[in-house]
């Protein structure tokens, strides 16, 4: 029996369905814990001074959210290194940056089946989509 994958992400969670023999699966289900809106109690300055360089806090906080996807990522892979196929779907960008990232993986690359576009669903909506792709 293949083990197969779907994981539904967002930028709060990602939900992964591993379905098994005799039609089971198992859900799990990872926090992202990427901060979207930071507001940083003193920040008055446009600009921070470090030598002779100027960093805004625009990029400061986008190195700090690009550092928490990747560490997301990080978590994703361990949960699905195991895995013969995997489909990724969700509502929101980040299905693109995950694709990306595995794509660049040379173990999960081939593993990867589809990127597709869905709605915000509940859990038994997210266990029905991955049990209908993969019967299909």
């Amino acid at each position: 029996m293949k083990k197969n994958i779907g994981i539904w992400i967002d930028t709060k969670q990602a939900t992964i369905i591993r379905l098994s023999k005799n039609n089971e699966h198992f859900i799990k289900k990872i926090a992202s814990n990427i901060e979207t809106r930071v507001r940083v109690p003193g920040e008055s300055k446009k600009f921070g001074r470090f030598g002779g360089q100027y960093i805004t806090y625009e990029k400061n906080r986008e190195n700090k959210k690009n550092e928490q996807i990747n560490l997301f990522f990080k978590e994703l892979f361990k949960e699905i290194e195991n895995c013969d196929a995997l489909v990724i779907f969700g509502p929101a960008k980040m299905k693109k940056l995950l694709e990306k990232e595995i794509r660049n993986n040379m173990q999960f690359s081939r593993k990867l089946l589809g990127v597709h576009n869905s709605d915000i669903l509940t859990e038994n909506q997210i266990i029905a989509w991955v049990k209908d792709y993969y019967d299909n």
